[in-house]
């Protein structure tokens, strides 16, 4: 008798707010408010992440003419390295460790109607990343991958594009890297970009000197 009673009580309450749900959606006014209302908050998270994406766009930095795209240095600090990225008049202290380096780089080429129009390719240092030799070493190691760059709130047009293949027909979004050269105490390394990819040449006799004793 109790849930009987319940199961009564609770099927009105249920007819009552259908009563009210049907009164409020033959409600014109309501019904063209909460459509304006909803496209209005449609557009606005819109306007968000076409903001957040020209955010992300802005991190790229036109491919330089006859100038590298960074200069690396790297000085031992015990077992570590403090690495100096120095990008244009921009530069960022970082620390590494293992016995070789590897840097990671994005490209942004225009295609179609961008190209025509003359917009300049773009780059974007993504990771600096460390290696042991060893895989013991390896496997303890705290400090081999330094993020230069993120995208906010994971908003990543480069990725959406690679890994969806959408170009929307004017962007070739490209990947580029330097693999693997040895750390070394005060190696100084200039980052070029050529038809190859990108390129470190060595700028002082100790990074010579690395490349000669890896080779």
């Amino acid at each position: 008798m109790q849930y009987g009673g319940l199961a009564w009580a609770t099927a009105l309450l249920g007819l009552l707010a259908a009563f009210v749900a049907v009164r409020i959606l033959f409600n014109r006014q309501w019904f063209l408010g909460w459509l304006r209302g909803t496209c209005g908050l449609l557009i606005l998270g819109m306007a968000a992440v076409v903001g957040v994406v020209a955010y992300d766009l802005h991190s790229y930095t036109p491919i330089p003419e006859a100038k590298p795209l960074a200069t690396i240095s790297f000085k031992a600090d015990g077992p570590l390295y403090r690495v100096s990225v120095l990008e244009g008049a921009q530069e960022r202290t970082l620390t590494l460790e293992g016995d070789l380096w590897q840097l990671d780089a994005r490209l942004l080429h225009w295609k179609g109607l961008a190209a025509l129009i003359g917009l300049e390719p773009g780059y974007r240092l993504e990771k600096l990343s460390g290696r042991f030799l060893s895989i013991e070493q390896q496997s303890l190691a705290q400090h081999t991958r330094v993020e230069l760059a993120r995208s906010p709130y994971g908003l990543d047009l480069w990725r959406w594009m690679r890994l969806g293949q959408h170009d929307l027909f004017i962007f070739d979004p490209q990947a580029r890297r330097v693999t693997y050269l040895p750390l070394a105490d005060d190696a100084v390394y200039s980052i070029n970009i050529t038809a190859a990819g990108l390129l470190a040449e060595p700028m002082n006799q100790a990074a010579k000197q690395a490349l000669k004793d890896w080779q």
